[in-house]
């Protein structure tokens, strides 16, 4: 019973257990498919010596993970046991040299639960180290100073936001949350319609990313709030921005929605003029009003999102669970292009918007290759080992969001290309669709 599990990753015994230590790194080692939330993880020096990090699972359930100060030995080893369930569970965390610039990684878990039961958890967790590791080296290359970076990110605790706050974390930058809500220690409130002049003191860069989700039927009320969340605290906080000293970046969120929602075979980037339709119309307004932060100097980037992959949210949380139980098929005719990325990809974006001193305007965030979506839907089946036989009537779409919600969302097809990504050299860590399926249901191997 129990597992032990080694891989070897292209980094220095120091690093990675630097890495291990610093804010964030449960929630980057966290398998997206498992129903478990990360609710509180002690920070700061000592936490892998005596802290602990609380883990939600379903049922109202807590794991928590308690570090254990005998089996702490820098940069040797950590460890930590199970504390608030009837099970047996204690984990410590190995590393070795493994050649120049090299360390062997391995988990050892003592537990009644069979290694089968463990495996692609733990394969999970060693791929998304490596791919971590590596893609912060990258991001050192275009940012060579030595000094961590100071950010500011609106909607941290959201979908994109949670895990870009660990993935800067663990790279040892600092976060500063910007919450409407009564703030934490460590966070700093915001007014969307009316921010403080002080909000960006002494921040380096600032991630926009709050907005209200265009999910559900387009009503007159709902296509409001969709634009009245986007451009308006967009352009205050840019004017914040404007006259903030020492800001270097002003990251915000966009859409490819920009292109309109089927502009049929044509290649589109960056160079291509906007689409119409209503999501256009608010991506426009919404990259237009970054435009006092462009005015006052400061590099800006407008992250022009495709369909992000997790099973955590969006898309593949509700195609998931349908493909799991046989019902998935493709939407349509299935000829629709569908512009897709990696969620640890769009954050790799993201990470390189605030870094990177060449980069500027809109970016088109998507994989190198869209799929069209039978072919989509043929590659989830096959990753989760379904049929992939019930294709979903155009009625279902409009049905649930209405005929303008079904031909902007459901219904769209766009070929979207990475143009200025591609141009600089960007390395993605997963271009391929099944190998990015694989890794997010832990079918990897």
């Amino acid at each position: 019973m129990g597992l032990t599990y080694s891989s070897v990753v292209d980094a220095g015994r120091d690093e990675v257990f630097a890495w291990h230590a610093r804010p964030g790194a449960i929630v980057r080692l966290t398998p997206p498919w498992q129903p478990v939330t990360v609710l509180r993880e002690d920070t700061g020096s000592g936490s892998l010596r005596d802290g602990r990090a609380t883990l939600g699972l379903p049922g109202g359930l807590r794991w928590v993970a308690a570090h254990q100060p005998g089996g702490y030995d820098p940069p040797h080893a950590f460890a930590d046991e199970l504390t608030s369930l009837p099970l047996t569970w204690r984990h410590t965390h190995q590393f070795s040299p493994a050649g120049e610039g090299a360390t062997l990684v391995t988990d050892v878990v003592e537990t009644p639960l069979p290694a089968r039961a463990l495996r692609s958890m733990f394969v999970y967790r060693h791929r998304q180290l490596a791919g971590d590791l590596a893609a912060l080296a990258r991001a050192r290359a275009l940012w060579p100073a030595p000094e961590p970076l100071t950010v500011a990110v609106t909607g941290s605790s959201g979908l994109i936001g949670t895990a870009l706050t660990a993935l800067l974390t663990t790279s040892g930058h600092r976060v500063i949350p910007l919450v409407r809500r009564l703030p934490r220690a460590g966070e700093r409130h915001w007014r969307p319609e009316d921010p403080a002049a002080e909000l960006l003191d002494g921040v380096d860069a600032v991630i926009h990313l709050a907005g209200a989700s265009i999910g559900g039927r387009f009503t007159a009320a709902r296509k409001n709030k969709i634009r009245d969340s986007r451009i308006l605290p967009t352009r205050k906080l840019a004017e914040v921005a404007a006259a903030t000293p020492g800001l270097r970046a002003f990251v915000t969120a966009s859409a490819i929605g920009f292109y309109g929602p089927d502009r049929g075979e044509e290649i589109l980037t960056e160079a291509s003029p906007r689409g119409e339709g209503f999501l256009a119309d608010v991506v426009a307004g919404w990259e237009e009003a970054a435009a006092p932060a462009a005015a006052a100097g400061i590099r800006t980037v407008q992250v022009r999102t495709g369909i992000v992959q997790t099973p955590r949210g969006g898309m593949l949380r509700l195609l998931g669970p349908l493909f799991e139980a046989g019902l998935g098929g493709r939407l349509g005719t299935g000829k629709q292009w569908l512009a897709w990325i990696a969620l640890d990809d769009l954050l790799d974006v993201y990470r390189r918007a605030v870094l990177d001193p060449d980069l500027s305007g809109p970016v088109n965030a998507v994989a190198p290759e869209p799929a069209r979506n039978i072919d989509y839907t043929r590659t989830l089946a096959a990753v989760l080992r379904r049929p992939a036989l019930l294709p979903v009537p155009g009625l279902g779409p409009r049905l649930l969001l209405g005929p303008e919600g079904a031909r902007e969302i459901a219904q769209a097809s766009q070929y979207v290309r990475p143009e200025r990504l591609i141009g600089a050299g960007h390395q993605f860590r997963q271009p391929d669709l099944e190998g990015a399926l694989r890794h997010l249901f832990g079918r990897g191997g």
